[in-house]
């Protein structure tokens, strides 16, 4: 495991597929940049939600800022992937909710 910040924040290869997290969790730094910056919660509601210390959260969005772009695009690649294996492999769930709606 590689620590990033001593206390707060570590990269590990068993972890959220290497991405960054708040230690002691598997909350990815990018996890609490979407609560934060698109969802509208403050840090303080964050750290309150999932019982996190309030300098994880401030350490984890320091680190989003500093990393912003490699986060951004890698979070990017993987909501394109999603959507292409929505399109290839498409929910039998979903199809059998439609197909009960439509009856």
């Amino acid at each position: 495991m590689q620590l990033v910040s001593r206390e707060h924040i570590a990269i590990a290869p068993d972890v959220r597929s290497c991405k960054p997290h708040i230690v002691g969790t598997r909350i990815a730094l990018e996890d609490v940049a979407v609560m934060h910056l698109k969802l509208g919660y403050s840090l303080v509601e964050i750290a309150g939600k999932y019982d996190l210390s309030l300098a994880s959260v401030y350490a984890a969005m320091a680190y989003y800022f500093d990393h912003r772009d490699e986060i951004d695009h890698r979070t990017a690649e993987e909501d394109e992937l999603v959507e292409v294996l929505k399109q290839n492999y498409p929910s039998r769930l979903q199809d059998k909710l439609r197909q009960l709606r439509n009856e």
